[in-house]
């Protein structure tokens, strides 16, 4: 069997085990480590869940997601509705400063603007509403402006990923005022995000540039 056959039913194997992944109209193809996902989900939890299985298999080095939304015809939910709706979540969601985000659906598709401090702020943003009902997408728009505390980002970033059970001697951290630069190597594709997700827990910092390579 080849190794992109192999990764392919890995992929399909991983999308079996998680629960959350409704696989029944995705296709997955693979070649040389990039696995491009095909077809129509039922919702758009389901499109991102999707995303997150096939990046945790071993040897996947990027993914392409091409899935469609595709929503059941006993979904009734208009735009207006969603907007409530996400201003609503928004408000009873405690890591998301109050009154700073502003939203806008189109068709279905939430985009987020506004200003926020840590990363995590804004990211909890976009998970309170990716799970409404009749969305089909979201665009996360919202601009970092942290306290500038730029005390040694690098240093205190890579014991972070060494208390993460990340390799020291594999990620070398950079650091130009409030971006920081990822270099190194991982092993999977999950690994290189989660690498991202606590690197984003340091103060100060405005924007992260991934360059990680996954290695088998």
């Amino acid at each position: 069997m080849s190794a992109d056959r192999q990764l392919q039913e890995a992929v399909l194997a991983e999308f079996l085990w998680e629960p959350s992944v409704n696989a029944a109209h995705i296709g997955v193809t693979a070649s040389q480590g990039i696995v491009t996902l095909t077809g129509i989900a039922p919702d758009y939890l389901s499109k991102i869940a999707a995303e997150r299985a096939a990046m945790r298999v071993r040897g996947v080095k990027a993914v392409v997601l091409d899935v469609t939304v595709v929503l059941p015809d006993t979904t009734n939910a208009d735009d207006q509705a969603i907007a409530r709706a996400a201003l609503d979540r928004l408000a009873w969601e405690i890591n998301v400063p109050g009154d700073v985000i502003q939203v806008e659906v189109e068709h279905g598709w939430i985009t987020l603007t506004g200003t926020v401090e840590w990363y995590f702020q804004k990211d909890a943003a976009q998970s309170a509403v990716h799970g409404l009902r009749g969305v089909i997408g979201v665009t996360n728009q919202i601009v970092l402006k942290p306290h500038v505390n730029l005390r040694d980002i690098s240093h205190d970033i890579g014991k972070a990923l060494h208390r993460s059970w990340f390799d020291p001697s594999t990620i070398k951290v950079t650091a130009d005022g409030g971006k920081v630069t990822l270099r190194g190597t991982v092993h999977t594709l999950a690994d290189k995000w989660k690498a991202s997700t606590t690197a984003w827990g340091s103060p100060g910092i405005t924007e992260i540039e991934n360059d990680l390579v996954v290695v088998d």
